[in-house]
This record gives structure tokens, sequence and C-alpha cells, in this order.
């Protein structure tokens, strides 16, 4: 039998969290400088920012005329993306999915751009978040903000009934958002949960929209996962703050309004990506290569009642999951977590023409880059650089030497930025945890190392270190543990194992 692993032992309640002073901003500059960034921007890119006008770019199409909207977080101001979908007479759905065209401001050589380059991406610490670009731009001129006209990178594809893409070409744009939404507003609506947000419920025509686009999003993910595109549902934490201190965590789960958002952007990436196959040109891909733990992904599923074969298959792994969902949903989170950590980060490669990087393991994807968030993602930027050179029939504005050198440097750049952002996480719930020594908590191992052995309390999700207990224990096992101590300036939060769970 399964134990019940969603409720604590002892209940976390923000009534029962007993802060401990610590200044968690300071904590978030030091972080980042500590791991090689460099928030601070430098005197040339703030002359750069007063002088600032876009490059025109030619034969961009005018878009403005179209229902666009966008759906993120409630409080992002950095927003790379929009949406707008067109029902078609045969059934089939035309997606058009804005991102902001940073290089029309960024362009390659100013000192805006070696910035960008040597940080690679915007860093998010939780109380504090460091740019990749200065927000004059980022939440600025290149945020696709609501009722301001701005230039875009726009990739299109029709969405078959059986969510096959086809016909898809980028283009560069002027575009005009007419509803900045967010995921916690739409997503209950979509889903039947709640009613419409007021700007949904303002304009039956966004409601059409919408709902348009949640079937076109559908359609790819069921199509997705008949490739074998892995179906993960894990929930994420944030710090409830007030007064510059924690006083809860909080846990946040993805809904359909996130779904289709990744949907969409995950179908613009393969699509951005065969582009460059076909036009034959290098670039920069992302890729999550294939396990080399699965035959701990093996076992984890014999502990559950599944066979996997012995060699690495994603369609038969995205079964099992399928399956475990169905049949057990309480605890399907934790299984999520469990083989994410399994198949381990993805990264960046330079890939020239006719080469074979493996694809993205994940997403079951032959052909998958990243262009759909320029704003925070330098590998973006480049992406956005070699489509408007094709479609101005230039030369590609990089050698296959520097997409190498830029790819590798974005790997070590976002692996440092998960640190800080797992740092500061720790730091952020050990305040929050601090008047809880002592006390017991249901955990899953979550990493197995030299480093140590790290587990994660399932309510609220949060990570430690077992200092106590750690023969035999291995990621997926299930224990109860207790609190011995935390430590803010630190980041540790460090268990006792009190006894192994039956799985």
């Amino acid at each position: 039998m399964v134990p019940q692993l969603s409720v604590p032992s002892v209940p976390l309640s923000l009534h029962s969290i007993v802060p401990i002073p610590y200044d968690l901003n300071a904590a978030a500059l030091q972080t980042v400088t500590d791991n090689g960034f460099h928030p601070q921007f430098p005197p040339e890119v703030e002359a750069e920012l007063n002088a600032l006008v876009p490059v025109n770019t030619p034969g961009a199409v005018d878009q403005r005329g179209l229902l666009w909207s966008s759906i993120d977080n409630d409080t992002s101001r950095d927003l790379d993306q929009i949406e707008v979908a067109e029902q078609l007479s045969d059934g089939r759905i035309r997606v058009l999915v804005g991102i902001a065209d940073v290089d029309a401001y960024v362009s390659k050589g100013l000192a805006l751009d070696t910035h960008a380059k040597a940080e690679t991406t915007t860093v998010y610490a939780e109380v504090r978040t460091f740019p990749m670009l200065p927000e004059q731009l980022s939440t600025g001129l290149t945020s696709l903000l609501q009722d301001e006209d701005r230039a875009a990178i726009v990739t299109e594809y029709i969405v078959g009934l059986n969510g096959e893409v086809t016909d898809t070409r980028s283009y560069a744009a002027t575009v005009r958002n007419k509803a900045q939404l967010a995921y916690n507003g739409v997503g209950p609506w979509l889903d039947g949960k709640a009613a419409a947000p007021p700007k949904v419920a303002a304009s039956l025509e966004l409601q059409a929209q919408l709902k348009l686009q949640n079937t076109a999003a559908q359609r790819l993910l069921e199509a997705r996962h008949r490739l074998g595109a892995l179906s993960f549902e894990r929930s994420e934490t944030s710090a409830i703050i007030e007064n510059g201190q924690v006083t809860g965590l909080v846990a946040a789960t993805k809904n359909s309004a996130a779904m289709l958002i990744e949907n969409f952007m995950v179908a613009a990436n393969e699509a951005m990506a065969r582009t460059f196959v076909e036009k034959k040109v290098s670039s920069i891909r992302r890729v999550v290569s294939q396990p080399k733990r699965w035959d701990r992904i093996v076992e984890l599923a014999k502990r559950v009642g599944g066979a996997l074969p012995a060699k690495p298959d994603v369609k038969a792994l995205n079964e099992f999951l399928l399956q475990r969902k169905a049949a057990d949903p309480d605890h399907y989170a934790d299984l999520s977590l469990s083989v994410i950590k399994l198949l381990g980060p993805g990264e960046y490669k330079m890939q020239r023409p006719g080469d074979d990087d493996g694809g993205h393991f994940s997403l079951a994807a032959h052909d998958y880059t990243h262009s759909t968030a320029p704003n925070r993602r330098f590998a973006d930027v480049v992406t956005q650089r070699i489509l408007k050179a094709l479609g101005a029939n230039a030369a590609v504005p990089y050698t296959d030497d520097e997409l190498n050198n830029i790819a590798t440097h974005c790997t070590e750049r976002e692996d440092a930025a998960r640190k800080v952002e797992r740092t500061m996480q720790k730091r952020i719930a050990a305040v929050a945890m601090s008047g809880k020594v002592g006390q017991t908590f249901l955990a899953m191992a979550t990493g197995v190392s030299d480093k140590g052995t790290f587990v994660r309390v399932i309510d609220p999700p949060m990570e430690g270190r077992l200092m106590q207990g750690t023969e035999d224990i291995d990621v997926g096992d299930k224990l109860e543990v207790r609190l011995i101590r935390t430590d803010p300036a630190r980041g540790f939060i460090d268990f006792a194992k009190v006894r192994e769970l039956p799985h």
C-alpha cells in the first residue's frame, strides 16, 4: 500500500511559522555575485539605453489588428510572447505565436549585447529578479505589454485535427497585445472551476479566442503524448513575504492556461529548429540526452507494478507515467519529481547542417531550439538573429565556433542560475521552517551523490539534506524525517531519517 504523502505529520500553517530576521534581498545579491553574475549594468550599457532607437526590420508585417493576448504569471512584466488563433474551414486551426523582437533594439556588438552574452539568462532569486537586459528593455520597449505597438518575430503554424503541425513559417511583424492576462485567472476559467477574469468576461470575442487556443493546445498535447513526450506534474514553491520577512510558503501547480502556453511554445520552438534544418544553417539547439540513470527509473516503475524496457524508451516511459497518473493521481507529483531528477538537466549545443544532436528526450522532439524567451535567454536572441539573416538573404551572423562557444557558455550560466535559485529557495525555506526544529515530516529522496543525500518535504514542497540515516537511500525512496537544524545564511535545512516508508 502506497503511503499518503500529501499532508505532513505536522501541518505547516501561516500562523505556526515564526520567522527569524534575515536580509533575503542582500543574500540574493551576494548569491548571484558569488556565482559569477554581474547584476550591475556597466556605464556603456546605460549610455546606449539613453540613445536607443529600434532597428527597422524591412518587410515586417503589420499584424496589430489581430486579437493578440498574453498569458503569464500575475507579476510578470517581461512579456516575451503573445498568441492568437484562427479557425479554418476544414477544422484545422492556424496558430500565431508572437515573440518579442529583442534584436530590433539589441544589435550584435553593442555593449547591451556583450553584457547579455556574458550573463546569458535572467536569474530569478525569489525575492529579487536579476535581469539579463535592463528593465527599460525587458519590461519596457521589448516587453509585449498591453496596448503597445511592438516589434515581434511571429512563428505561424497550422494544427490539424490530430495535432499534426504543418505549414510552418516565421517572419518579422508589428504587433499589439490586446489583453494581458494571467495563468491564475484564465486557467480556472478554462477548467470550468471559476468565473472568467474581468478582461475575458468583458469580451465574447476574447472568450471564443481563448477557447479556440485551448482546443489547439489540447490537440498539440495529445499529439506530443502519442509521440512519447513525457507528462510531468510538479508543484513550484513560492514565498509569502510581508514587510521583508518570510511568513509562509505556498505551492502552485500548472493549470490549463499554463499548459496552453507551454504547448504553443514547444510547437514554435520545434518549427524554428526545422526551419534551420531546411535552410541548412548552423544553430543552437536545446538538448536533453537520454537519461544515464534509466535503470533507476525502471526500478521505480517496477515498485508500483510497471514494466519498462531495459534501454531508454521515451514513449514507453510516457505511457507508464500516464497510467500512474490515472491510477494514483494523489501521488503522481511525487513520481514525476523522481523521474525529472533522474532525467537530468538540458543543455545547449551547436548543430551544423546534417548533424544529429539526439534531440530533446523529455519532449520526444528530434528538432528543438529555444526561441520564445529572448528577454531572458541569450540563446533565443541568437536564434532571432539567425532567422532574420535568412529572411534578408544575408549570411548567418555567427561562425560555427562562435555558436559552439555561446552554447557552452549558456549551459554553464544556466547551471549557475539554477544554483542561485536553489540556494535562495533553501534560504527562504530555512527562514520559514526555523520554528519547526524537532518536528517530523513526510518526504522523498530526490538526490543521491558524493555531495550528499537530499530529500524533499511533500507539503510545503522544499528540499533539504539528509544528515543522518542515509544508508541505502536512493532517489524516489519515501521517508519520515525529523527537522534537526536550519541555517538561513548558509541555506541549510537538515533532516534525520526517522524511518523509511513502504513503497
